[in-house]
Formats: structure tokens, sequence, C-alpha cells
């Protein structure tokens, strides 16, 4: 595609090594929804300009159909970029609009592996924000304990995080989530850098607990 005045001037902006998320955030404050710019700076394949296209996006005109391209765009980018790339798009947008909520919350038997973190992430993330709990931990658990050991990585430590988040908010389901992690043995091994939670569940669950009653 080849790009408007507009977007190559926005283009010229970013700057690989020095820009930030935040200086993203300035530029699309001053620019607002934009659907067409944030298509022509998706249409480039960069990681930073599809950062910023997704602060863009209207999400009323995100359809099944086309998050599934953008989903597809993204599996295309190296590890270290694919796993911001989707939670910003489930940040900024998917999780602000009832439609696209809804959208997630059928990703679970997703082919995509990205799609499926999704539909865990979201389930965590709908713990640590601060509301009340969802009504359906008991089932997450149980689907959590029967499929964790036989997912991919990415979606593994989003079903592993749900845990943490039902195990910390929910006293009667902790022991449970703690004995997931004991059962599986997912992260026991794993070296964080210093005041950085483990992934482990015995560990992460008792670490964020204790901040909680201080």
């Amino acid at each position: 595609m080849k790009l408007s005045s507009t977007a190559e001037n926005i283009m010229t902006q970013i700057n690989g090594k020095d820009t930030k998320l935040g200086d993203l955030r300035k530029i699309a404050n001053i620019i607002k929804k934009n659907q067409e710019l944030a298509m022509e700076l998706w249409s480039t394949a960069q990681y930073l300009p599809r950062q910023l296209a997704i602060l863009l996006m209207d999400k009323k005109l995100l359809s099944q159909e086309l998050i599934d391209r953008l989903v597809t765009d993204i599996e295309r980018h190296q590890e270290g970029e694919k796993l911001p790339l989707i939670d910003w798009l489930m940040a900024n947008q998917l999780a602000k609009d009832k439609r696209t909520i809804a959208f997630m919350e059928s990703w679970e038997n997703s082919k995509s592996p990205l799609q499926r973190r999704t539909f865990w992430y979201h389930q965590a993330r709908l713990r640590w924000v601060g509301q009340t709990p969802p009504s359906n931990s008991e089932e997450l658990l149980a689907k959590i304990e029967s499929r964790i050991e036989n997912e991919v990585p990415e979606v593994q430590w989003a079903m592993n995080f749900t845990a943490a988040q039902i195990g910390i908010f929910q006293e009667n389901y902790r022991t449970r989530c703690i004995n997931i992690g004991e059962q599986t043995g997912l992260y026991k091994d794993e070296i964080v850098a210093r005041n950085c939670t483990p992934n482990y569940l015995p560990k992460f669950i008792a670490i964020q607990v204790a901040k909680l009653n201080k």
C-alpha cells in the first residue's frame, strides 16, 4: 500500500531506538480515532507503526473477520513482538467494547494460539483489575487442570496466569491453584530478575497475597 503524506510524516516521527509507548500515545492523542490511517500504518508490517495503528483503530469497525486478519499478521512477527502486539490490541481495543469482548470470549478453542491466549488473558484480567471475580472460576480451573500441560507455551502462560489470579483473589480456590503449579511443575525452575514475581504458582500466589494483606 502506498502511504499517504500523513502516514509518511508519522513514519518519520517513529524511531525504533528512541520511540517509547508513551510517545506513541502522545501521537495517538493528537490524531484520535482514524481507521483509514490505522490500516495504512498497519500495512507497513513494522512493529512500532502497528503499535500506533492499534491506538488509532475504531473499535466499532473491528469485525471478527478483520481481527482474524490482524492476528494472522501478528503471528508473522518475531517472538519478542508477537505477544506485546496481541496484548496491546486486547488492552486498547478488544477489552473496551461489549461486542469485541464477546469475540474474545468465543476464542477458547480457536485454531489460533494467539486468540486462545487472549481468551485466557482476558479471563485473568477480569480478576486483577479490581472487580468482583466472575462466576466461572470453577469451570476455568477444571479446564486448566485438564489442558494446560498440552498447550503451546504462549497459551500455557496465560492459563497459568489465570489460575494465579483466581488463587490470589478467591481464597476458596487458593489451595487448588497452588496444587496446579505443584503438580505440573510449570515455571518451577524459572529464574526471574530481582523484584519480579515468578510464574510458578505457589510462589506467585504467596507473594501477591502477602502484598494484598499488607
